[in-house]
Formats: C-alpha cells, structure tokens, sequence
C-alpha cells in the first residue's frame, strides 16, 4: 500500500490550480505518460533549459539578440496604419527610447497593459531594425508593484502540439505547492558532507532556481535528486538481492566425481577464467542460500563450457537442470555442445522447442517429469505449463536480454527455489551492470581459450569493395567461408545502404549460387535451415543482416565483412566479429565505412582495429555514446533515468550501489527510522512493484 502521505504526489495534474483536462492531456503527452501526467511527474521531471531575465541594461547599453529586461516609461501608442500592419508602442527611460511592436493586436488589451505615461517593466528578445532597437511581442509586461511575478530565472520543460512554455511552466510552478513534508531518506552525514538541501528545497531550486547555476546538471539540486532516484533503484535491487540470499536454496554436498567426468573428456582445457567462474558458482551451490549470478562472457569465451560444469554438477546429487536460450537455432546450438561435454557424465541431454510436437513431445514432458531427463534444453516452451520437472535445481537463462523479469520468474517458479545462473555474451560496462544486474553477483569470462587466433581488424573504405570481393574469392578457392553483413533488409531510396538482397543478387553472380542470405524477416525455420547449411559447408558466403549476432557458429568461417561499419555500434560491431576466430585459422574482419566519417565514428572503428577486448570495447563505447546511445541498452534494460544522467553522474551511482547494499543488509525489512523513510523513497519512484518482481532473481 501506498504511504497516504504521497497521495498529493500520486494525484492527477489536474488537482493543480490552473490545470484542466486539456493542459492535462497535453503534459501527459510532453513527458510521455500515456496514463496521464501527475503531480510527481511534473517535479521529476527537470528542466531543459533556462532563462536568466535577471540582466537589466539601460536602453542605450543594450544589445540585439539577448534576453534582457527594462524599467520603462510607456510613451505614445501608434496604431497600425492599414490591415497587416504591426501595432507599435514607443517607451523610454533616462537614457534613450525603444519600440515594442504587435502583430494581431488586441488594441484594448494593450492600452489597459500599457497606458501612456505608466511605468512598466518589460522582458524579452531585443532586435535591432532600421537601425532603432525593439521589441516583439515581450514575453512579460508587469507594473512596478507586481514585480514579483516576473521570474529571474525561468525554466523551461518539454513541450509537445498545444502547449505552450507559459502554460507549462505555470503547471510546475503551481505542483511545487503540492510537496508534502517528507522524512529524510538519506544519511545525514553524506547530506552535510555533500551540502545538498533537502528533498523539498532541492525541487524548488531545480524549479524556481534563486541561481542560474541550480538547475544544473552538476549543482547541488539536481546532484541530490539525481542520487534519490539511483538510491530508489538500487536499494530495490540491493533488498532483492538479500532476499535471494537469505532465501534457503539446497546445499550440494556432492564429490564433483560428474565435474571430474565433463574435465577429462573435454576436448579442451578450461582457461584461468572459467575455472575461476566455476569455483564461484560451486561455492554458491555449495552454500545453504540460493545463487543468484551473471556470467558476463566475451565473445568466444566458452560460457557453455562453464555450464555443463555447474550442470555437471547439480545432476550428481540427482537434480535436474534446464537451460533456456533466446531463439530455436541457439538451444540446438547448446544441445550439441552440451551433449558432447555431459556424455563423459553419462548424462541424458535433451532438447524442447516449439516445433516438438505430438508423441516426440510427450516422450520429453514424461522424462522430464520421471526425472529420466538430466539436462533440458529450451526456448519459450519451457515455461509451459505441461512442462513438469522431477526436480529443478538450477536454471541457466543464455542471452539475459532478451528476456525479461517475469520469464525468469515463470521458469524459477518450476522446481523448490532453484538456483538461478544467467549469461550474456555481451561485455556490459560497469556501470550498466550496476544500474540493470545489480540483484546478481557477477563473474567474468575475459579470456579466450587457448588455441584461438587474434582476429587481423582493417578498416577500408566502400571505394575499394572490388578489392574485397577478390580477396573474398581467394579465400573461397582456398576452402573458407566468408560472413557478408549489410544494414537493411530490402533497398529503400530513402537511405542510400547496400541491401541484403541486392548485395546477395551480386556476390551470387560473381560466386554462383553457394551465397546464402540470412535476415530477419524469415521464419524460424528458415533461419536454421540456411544457419545449419552453412556450418555444414554448404555454402562458402553467407549474406546477413545482424541477425547472425548471437548463435551461428560456423568454425570454418574466417572472414567477417561489415558494410557501412560506421552506423553500427561498437558493442555490436565486437558481437559480430566474434563470429569468425572460433579455430586455430587465421581470421580477419574488414570494416568498410562510407566517408567522411566524423570523429566518434572514426574513433570507434579505430578501437575496433586496436582491441578484441570486450570489456574494454563496452567502456570505450560507453564513453564515446553514452548512456542514452548505447547499443543494446534497452535490451539490456537499462532503466530509464529522469533525474540521473549516467554519464555525469557515474560517481554517484558507485555511492548509491554501497549505501542501498549497506541499509539492505542492516534493516532488510526497513523497520529503522532510515528504513521507514527509505521505504517512502521507494514507493515514490515507484520501485514497490519492482521489488516482488526481481525476487525472479
């Protein structure tokens, strides 16, 4: 339930003096609230930009092009001659006289606002015409003695059709009487340390600044509203987190004897990294409380190795682990690998997609259900509900992005608190990590595995493709294939990108017809024909899209081409790189680019050309994009920020993450004076709703 005393925040707009259903539905659209605005939308929401009307010239020291305010007296009206014509009214002070010119005039209105012989105080845009300055239109007119209706300082906010600065600012202005006096939810010595004021006088000096520096993205104001909003979302997660760990798992007294098995039959080594991940994971099987991790791997960096040793594990003690991929053409990928490594274990591995159907698919749900099944393998179809496990004690989710919050809950809630191993083969920065896994302990894979090949990374422009396409045949005639990757699917006039299909059309008249095309508007099962066709040899170019980013193994692949590499982001341009190098071949990656590039492109391809380190790459992109930019942001759910620029404000989110940990694990359950008021900061950034759906992890 929501705390009653942020019931005035949680109110409609409308309960604002002044705010109708019309402004309503035009704020509700400016800030993107499909609901409708509230009041806390109103004050969350910080300014764009401002407008310092504090500078007060004489008429004479004034110059064209500035916003400036006068105290003046009004002289003579001088009424438009003819229709269409402006209406023009002279005033002056001691030092010289200037117009204020009207178009569409309402005569009456002007002479009651302005009348001959009074003293005003006019603000707005000074413009200089026949060599006489003036001004149009001024954006206020107030007498003397109401003074104090003219801002200094005047925010100014998003605006969408039929909304107008005056009439949004006034809405803001009149929620600012609507903060309610609210306990303090930060420590009190990081608040004087820092010197920020209180939540309320933060608002009103994000608002209505007394300076031109409060609203700034650096100013104690905003600093002190952006680190509520990361507190919010941190301790959400940081409670989630103690949660998952106080939550009594299994503990799996086994020998390892399966682990043993998986080891000497591999066909490789584990690098230093997965064997330090699988002592990580082991420790959180062994521990009486569940696990809740990520493995960040880098591309080619053997995260399913990793998995069928924390499989390998679990099935010893006779529990059952089920393993959920993204796409159908992945979790055939992982059934084969996996049956290759848990075979040494005696271990039945198994695979459920949607296209099982009939007495095949019975035969599954009854292994699964007896617990014949060890290992289960699956997309979406796992979480059916005529999917039953014998004893689900681990449950690892490939590709974390591209599920969400409830998939994983779903999947968790089909065994006795399983443990719960998520993967992603994207390097995240950290401070992504932070602010989306922050409910995770994290392990790293940032080692390849020994025998690969450093990948040769050259950057050519579009001008030379005749020399690529010859290098391409040559390494056809010597038994290798070649990744093609363009942008667009179908030509479109109106960006000028080499399609698919048009680059297919051609690289299939000078190769012949072993060229595959590969995009995302086939169906599943053509993506996987055409995905195994070309593992298995059967053509020597595959055309794409970056559809092939995640899952299409091919080891004999050895040359990545990207067209047009400079609209792609460098997370992404490392993903499809990844592609080639997966054997002890020299491989190489030509990045072609359309110039002239500007400087961030440039530098992109050139840390592309530098590092195959991913976790470097992830920062450098970060640095070079930001947050808002960041490829694969939003499917990695980064949560969208109103007060928090992740980018300026990286230092307090570290803050935040200690702080919302510490509280989390000192009054998990909130009931100290701190707590009680954190638990108010909660609900009013709405994280409430978010706590009992990340208990998934």
């Amino acid at each position: 339930m929501r705390p009653q005393i942020l019931f005035p925040l949680f109110a409609d707009a409308t309960t604002i003096k002044g705010v109708g259903p019309r402004v309503a539905e035009s704020l509700a659209r400016s800030l993107s609230r499909p609901d409708g605005a509230r009041v806390k939308d109103l004050l969350l929401t910080p300014p764009t930009g401002l407008i310092d009307r504090s500078y007060r010239p004489s008429i004479t020291d004034a110059h064209k092009d500035e916003i400036a305010t006068f105290v003046v007296t009004v002289g003579s009206h001088m009424p438009p001659s003819s229709k269409g014509r402006p209406y023009r009214i002279r005033v002056f002070d001691e030092t010289g006289d200037m117009t204020l010119v009207f178009f569409k005039p309402r005569a009456a209105y002007l002479k009651q606002a302005l009348p001959e012989g009074g003293r005003r105080i006019v603000s707005g845009k000074t413009e200089v015409f026949n060599a006489e300055l003036q001004m149009t239109h001024p954006d206020y007119i107030v007498a003397l003695n109401e003074e104090d209706k003219l801002p200094k300082y005047e925010t100014l906010y998003p605006l969408t059709a039929g909304l107008s600065q005056k009439v949004a600012r006034k809405a803001v202005m009149g929620a600012l009487q609507h903060i309610p006096r609210l306990p303090e939810w930060l420590d009190p010595h990081m608040v004087a340390q820092q010197d920020w004021p209180g939540f309320a006088e933060a608002l009103i000096r994000l608002h209505a600044p007394d300076h031109p520096k409060d609203p700034g993205i650096s100013a104690p104001p905003r600093q002190r509203l952006a680190y509520d909003e990361l507190f919010a979302k941190q301790l959400a997660m940081a409670l989630v987190r103690e949660n998952t760990r106080r939550q009594k798992g299994r503990s799996y007294g086994v020998e390892g004897h399966y682990l043993d098995d998986v080891l000497k039959g591999a066909p490789f080594p584990p690098t230093g990294a997965q064997t330090r991940a699988v002592s990580e994971i082991i420790g959180d099987l062994k521990s009486p409380f569940r696990m809740a991790r990520l493995l960040q791997g880098d591309v080619g960096a053997g995260k399913t190795f990793v998995a069928a040793q924390a499989a390998a594990f679990v099935c010893e003690s006779g529990a059952q682990v089920a393993l959920m991929a993204p796409t159908e053409i992945l979790a055939r990928q992982h059934l084969e690998t996996l049956r290759t490594l848990l075979e040494p274990a005696g271990l039945n591995v198994q695979a459920i997609t949607g296209r099982d159907k009939g007495k095949p698919r019975e035969a599954l749900a009854t292994g699964l259900r007896e617990g014949y099944i060890d290992v289960v393998v699956g997309t979406h179809a796992l979480f059916q509900e005529s999917v039953e496990f014998h004893d689900l004690g681990l449950v690892i989710i490939d590709e974390q992005h591209r599920f969400g919050v409830r998939d994983r809950l779903k999947l968790t809630q089909k065994g006795l608190r399983p443990d719960l191993l998520v993967m992603t083969a994207t390097p995240i920065p950290r401070t992504l990590a932070l602010t989306s896994y922050g409910d995770l302990d994290i392990s790293k894979l940032d080692e390849k595995p020994a025998g690969r090949r450093p990948i040769e990374t050259r950057i050519l422009p579009l001008e030379r493709l005749d020399n690529v396409i010859t290098a391409v045949g040559r390494a056809i005639d010597k038994g290798n294939q070649v990744y093609w990757v363009c942008p667009l699917v179908e030509d479109s006039e109106a960006i000028a990108l080499t399609s698919v299909e048009e680059r297919h059309r051609q690289l299939t008249a000078i190769y012949g017809e072993r060229v595959g095309l590969l995009h995302g508007r086939l169906s599943a099962q053509e993506k996987e024909a055409m995905s195994l066709a070309f593992k298995a040899g059967q053509y020597d170019v595959l055309v794409a899209t970056t559809v092939i980013e995640v899952g299409v193994d091919a080891p004999n692949a050895t040359i990545m081409v990207i067209e047009h590499a400079e609209r792609f982001g460098l997370a992404q341009l490392h993903q499809l790189r990844g592609r080639v190098g997966r054997s002890d071949k020299a491989s190489s990656c030509l990045l072609l680019y359309k110039g002239p590039l500007g400087v961030t492109s440039k530098a992109r391809l050139e840390i592309m050309r530098e590092s195959e380190d991913g976790f470097l790459i992830s920062e450098k992109d970060w640095e070079l994009r930001g947050s808002g930019d960041l490829l694969g942001a939003k499917q990695s759910g980064l949560p969208g920020y109103r007060l928090a620029d992740l980018d300026k404000h990286k230092a307090l989110l570290e803050t935040a993450v200690q702080d919302a940990r510490l509280l989390a694990q000192t009054d998990p359950e909130l009931k100290t004076p701190r707590g009680e008021a954190a638990r108010i900061l909660l609900y009013l950034f709405e994280q409430d709703y978010g706590i009992e759906l990340m208990k998934a992890g």
